[in-house]
C-alpha cells in the first residue's frame, strides 16, 4: 500500500492530471449530512473530464445501501453522517462493494479515528480545508492505484499515529531500519552494524511490532511517513511536511 502523508493540506502542488487514453470515468459516491456541502464537492469534482459523481447520501445506512448497489470506484465520505459509527460504516461499505475505495473528508483528525480507519481499509483520509485540486488529486491516485492511501491530516496526528522517532525506536533500531530501507539484508545488515544475524532478526522483530508492520517494506515506509526516517535516496532532502512511500497492505504476516 503506497502512502502519501501531508501535515497539512499544500495549496501550491498541482492536482495529478487525467490520464492519457482514459476511457470510463472514475465514478463517486459522495456522503453526507449536509446537502449543501455534498453540492459542493460534486461541484468540484464533476468539473474534472475524468469523474464522474454517480450517487449521493445523506447518511449510513443510505451510504452503504447505495454504494452495494452502484458498486462506485471511490467513495468520499463525511464521518459524522447521522446512522452509524464512521468505522463501521466503512466496514460496510467494504464488505458490500470491496473494489470501492473509500476517502474520508472530515474536519476531524483525531489520530485514534484516523488509525482505527486505516485498519478498516480507508485509502484516503483528508480534512476539509484541502485544497480542491488536492481533492481532485487524491481521488485520481486511489482510483489508480489500488495499493495507494493518501493522508492529509496534521502532523501531530500523524506522529500519534505512527509514534515518534524518540517514543518509539531505540538508537539500534533505528539503525537496522535505516539500513533495512537500503535493501540490506540480515547478513549484510548484521556485518555493517557488528551483530550477529539473528540479532537482526530480534530487532525487525521489535521494529515491526512496535510499527504494527508485517513486512520489511512494510515497517520502512510506515517510518518514511512518520518522518521516523527519510524516503530510501532522498536522505539530503530538507523539504519538511510531505513525505512519501510504497506501504503494503495491513493484511497477512510475512517472515523475516
Amino acid at each position: 500500500m503506497k502512502i502519501d502523508s501531508r501535515s497539512e493540506p499544500d495549496s501550491t502542488s498541482p492536482a495529478m492530471g487525467p490520464p492519457v487514453g482514459h476511457v470510463r470515468p472514475t465514478t463517486l459516491m459522495i456522503v453526507d449530512g449536509h446537502e449543501l456541502i455534498r453540492h459542493g464537492v460534486r461541484q468540484i469534482l464533476e468539473t474534472e473530464q475524468d469523474l464522474s459523481v454517480v450517487a449521493e447520501a445523506g447518511d449510513s445506512v443510505t451510504a452503504v445501501t447505495v454504494s452495494t448497489a452502484v458498486r462506485p470506484d471511490v467513495v468520499v465520505l463525511d464521518i459524522e453522517i447521522p446512522g452509524g459509527d464512521p468505522v463501521g460504516t466503512v466496514r460496510r461499505i467494504r464488505e458490500g462493494s470491496p473494489d470501492t475505495a473509500v476517502i474520508i473528508l472530515s474536519m476531524l483528525d483525531g489520530p485514534e479515528l484516523v488509525r482505527d480507519l486505516l485498519e478498516v481499509g480507508v485509502r484516503g483520509y483528508l480534512h476539509k480545508s484541502v485544497a480542491r485540486h488536492d481533492l481532485v488529486s487524491a481521488v485520481r491516485a486511489v482510483s489508480r492505484d489500488r495499493a495507494r492511501v493518501v493522508l492529509g491530516v496534521s502532523r501531530s496526528s500523524l506522529d500519534h499515529v505512527y509514534g515518534r522517532r524518540d517514543e518509539v525506536l531505540s538508537p539500534r533500531e533505528l539503525e537496522v531500519l535505516a539500513a533495512t530501507a537500503e535493501g540490506l539484508s540480515n547478513a549484510q545488515i548484521a556485518t555493517r552494524l557488528s551483530l550477529a544475524e539473528t540479532t537482526v532478526k530480534r530487532h525487525l522483530r521489535n521494529i515491526f511490532a512496535k510499527l504494527s508492520a508485517v513486512s520489511r517494506i512494510d515497517a520502512v515506509n510506515k517510518a518514511v511517513a512518520a518522518s521516523i526516517i527519510q524516503p530510501p535516496g532522498a536522505r539530503n532532502s530538507s523539504r519538511p511536511g510531505l513525505v512519501a512511500g510504497a506501504v503494503r497492505p495491513f493484511r497477512s504476516r510475512t517472515k523475516n
